[in-house]
C-alpha cells in the first residue's frame, strides 16, 4: 500500500494522459495498467478548444484519481496561476508542479520550483513536485511542506531510462521515509524494474506508453514490471560480488580417490 497525502493506493504505476492515438485507447490503456492514478495537463487540454471538457469528463469516468500537472509553465506566476486553475477544474488539492526552465531539456528551474511549492503549499494545496536527483532541493522542497518528491531519471520523454542511478540510490537512502515517485526518462519496463529495485515507491510514465506501437499492451506490461520491480526489492535482492561464489555445498561432499 502505497500512502500520498493520506489517500491510500495498491498500484505503484501513475500514468499520463497526454499524446495518446484516441480516447479509446487511453481509457483502455488506463484499465489494463490497473493505475489508480492519472495525471492531466490543464494547459494542453484546454488549448484544444471545446473538447478539453469532453476529455476532462472522460478521466472522471475512469474511476481514478486525477492528478493535475503545470506542464508547459516556465514561471512562477505562471504555474501558481496553472495550480489554481486546475483545482477549480477537477476540484483536488493534488497537484503535479513543474515549473520549467529549460527549453531543450526541460529540466526543472528549481529555484522557481522550491517559490512554487511554497506558495501553493501555503494555499491549502498537496504538491507533488517534479525535480531533479539533486538532495539539497529536495531537502528545500520538504522543508516547504511538501510530503512527496518526484525525481527525473532522466530528461521528459527521452526514453533513456536512469542515467544517473547512484544519485537516485543516495535519494532512497537519504529520506528513507518520504514517497519517492521516478517522474521523467522512462521508456522501457526494464527501466521501471531498476528504479523500483532501487527502492523507489512509485513511476509516472506517459510517452513510453503513449508512444508505444501498442499503448494498451505496454501499459500492461508496466504493470507487470513495476509490480516485479518492488517485489524483488521487498524480498531482498543479492548484492554483486566480485568473485564466484558455488551455488552448491563444497563442505561434505564425497572425495573419490
Amino acid at each position: 500500500m502505497l500512502t500520498l497525502y493520506g489517500t491510500d493506493v495498491t498500484s505503484r504505476l501513475l500514468l499520463g494522459t497526454a499524446r495518446y492515438p484516441s480516447p479509446a485507447i487511453l481509457a483502455e490503456a488506463v484499465r489494463q495498467s490497473a493505475t489508480e492514478i492519472v495525471t492531466v495537463s490543464l494547459r494542453r487540454e484546454t488549448s484544444g478548444g471545446s473538447s478539453g471538457g469532453a476529455f476532462f469528463e472522460m478521466n472522471r469516468a475512469l474511476g481514478v484519481h486525477v492528478l493535475p500537472n503545470t506542464a508547459g509553465c516556465h514561471g512562477v506566476a505562471e504555474a501558481v496561476l496553472t495550480a489554481k486553475m486546475a483545482r477549480e477544474v477537477f476540484g483536488t488539492n493534488w497537484i503535479k508542479l513543474e515549473v520549467i526552465g529549460n527549453h531543450d531539456t526541460l529540466q526543472p528551474d528549481v529555484f522557481g520550483l522550491v517559490e512554487a511549492a511554497r506558495i501553493l503549499v501555503d494555499e491549502g494545496f498537496e504538491v507533488f513536485p517534479y525535480t531533479t536527483d539533486d538532495l539539497v532541493v529536495a531537502e528545500r522542497l520538504l522543508d516547504v511542506g511538501c510530503k512527496v518528491l518526484m525525481p527525473w531519471c532522466a530528461p521528459i520523454g527521452s526514453a533513456a531510462g536512469p542515467l544517473n542511478p547512484t544519485a537516485l540510490r543516495a535519494m532512497r537512502a537519504h529520506f528513507p521515509d518520504v514517497p519517492l515517485i521516478v517522474d521523467a526518462g522512462i521508456g522501457r519496463p526494464s527501466h521501471a524494474v531498476t528504479v523500483m529495485e532501487l527502492g523507489f515507491d512509485a513511476v509516472l510514465l506517459n510517452t513510453a506508453v503513449a508512444g508505444a506501437g501498442d499503448p494498451v499492451a505496454m501499459a500492461s506490461a508496466f504493470s507487470r514490471a513495476t509490480d516485479a520491480g518492488r517485489q524483488a526489492y521487498g524480498a531482498g535482492m543479492l548484492e554483486p560480488r566480485d568473485m564466484a561464489v558455488p551455488s552448491t555445498p563444497v563442505i561434505g561432499k564425497a572425495v573419490f580417490a
